[in-house]
């Protein structure tokens, strides 16, 4: 029998999607090759047991179930696009995709693209801090001046 619950020890996504039925794998294929179109440099690791994408930081997450596929693109992902999500299933921080339907692989692709713009600002502002300040090599030389 094949599982419907995410294994917490998948080492790969390949591993991760092994276990579920063939149509579940294949909705999670698409979603995997949406995800790389919009982040061709992103990495595949397994993080809280679930597929995810890095680039500057986290993505996306997503995780397979019985009914549906969960696509975790953070608040801010979710924020940034509720009006285009009021269709599906969500939360705070996930969409439900069910497994009955195409997946809205150009709604997945601008998500994509928006966190990654996001992860790309808050790396670029997290090394802006922590460069060491330039301090001029001219010297100055006090001048008094008696009126």
């Amino acid at each position: 029998m094949v599982s419907t619950q995410p294994i917490a020890k998948a080492q790969c996504i390949d591993e991760y999607m092994s276990i579920f039925p063939k149509q579940t794998q294949r909705l999670m294929q698409k979603l995997r090759v949406a995800i790389h179109r919009s982040a061709p440099k992103a990495t595949e690791v397994i993080s809280y047991g679930m597929p995810a994408f890095r680039q500057d930081g986290v993505l996306v997450y997503f995780a397979a179930y019985k009914a549906h596929i969960g696509f975790y693109p953070t608040g801010s992902g979710i924020q940034a696009f509720k009006k285009d999500i009021t269709e599906f299933k969500h939360s705070k921080g996930a969409i439900q995709f069910p497994l009955n339907e195409d997946l809205p692989i150009e709604l997945v692709q601008r998500i994509v693209k928006f966190k990654l713009e996001e992860n790309k600002l808050k790396a670029l502002a997290k090394s802006a801090l922590k460069r060491p300040s330039v301090k001029s090599s001219r010297k100055t030389k006090s001048v008094n001046i008696k009126a």
